[in-house]
């Protein structure tokens, strides 16, 4: 049974310091509905289940569990590091998280980790703790764990390739450069074929080193600016869960402005 189903259709996502905000065609499902979700599957109680057949009930226990997808965002772990344009793959996945209604509140992997259902497909969410470089060792892990196939792996870092707050969702490639997408990619056993969504930071200025401007916080304005790159993304991930790679890629990498409240 689909718990979104009978939710209503439309929902807006706001952010803080924000004054616009997008609406979705999709349903966001409350923390209270992910309630429901123990180890990946659900199953209604007996006394809310419409009566089956017994043919009906094979064909249902038959059925395998969907398997979970994670959606990794890489950065630094530590206040020092909040708000720096390394970490912009951790303050996205936070975005999509608490849109979804999925608290990040558990420890395990070497990872921050929360799990949840993205209307009813189950998600991983996870921030790795240990440390750009070493990122693929929490990574590898989970994927391990779970037995999760890397085309249902999505890793979210910043690039300092793509304009500042521009987004690029591709389907494989190479690690750029990116010590953190190095690591993953290592721990893959240098497989690249799994998705990955990056968000532009900018080159840095003048003869800035790119290592210390990677490390710098954003300013309020550039914040405020990432706000919409991150309700884009919220949707981006929806789409690509639900209705699929190709119309994610094609949503992402279009630029088209987010419309403005009334």
């Amino acid at each position: 049974m689909n718990v979104a189903a009978s939710l209503s259709s439309i929902a807006t996502v706001r952010f803080p310091n924000c004054h616009r905000c997008f609406r979705s065609s999709k349903t966001l499902i409350p923390s209270s509905s992910l309630r429901i979700m123990s180890q990946f599957s659900s199953s209604p109680s007996a006394s809310s289940a419409p009566p089956m057949s017994s043919n009906t009930a094979a064909v249902e226990s038959k059925k395998p569990p969907k398997q979970p997808w994670l959606i990794v965002g890489l950065g630094n772990p530590g206040k020092k590091y909040h708000s720096t344009r390394h970490n912009v793959g951790f303050e996205m996945v936070d975005a999509i998280a608490e849109a979804e209604g999925i608290s990040l509140s558990s420890v395990s992997f070497k990872a921050l980790v929360g799990k949840g259902l993205i209307g009813d497909v189950p998600v991983i969410f996870a921030k790795p703790q240990t440390f750009m470089n070493k990122s693929g060792e929490s990574v590898g892990s989970i994927v391990s764990y779970y037995k999760i196939p890397l085309k249902q792996v999505l890793v979210i870092f910043d690039d300092l390739d793509l304009p500042f707050a521009k987004l690029r969702l591709l389907p494989k490639g190479g690690h750029g450069g990116h010590n953190g997408m190095r690591s993953v990619i290592d721990h893959f056993k240098g497989s690249r074929d799994f998705p990955r969504l990056r968000i532009g930071i900018g080159r840095p200025p003048g003869k800035m080193d790119p290592v210390n401007f990677v490390l710098r916080p954003f300013t309020k304005q550039e914040l405020e600016e990432l706000n919409f790159t991150f309700q884009d993304g919220v949707e981006a991930v929806r789409i690509l869960l639900l209705e699929g790679f190709n119309k994610s890629a094609t949503f992402v990498n279009s630029a088209k402005p987010l419309e403005q409240c009334g």
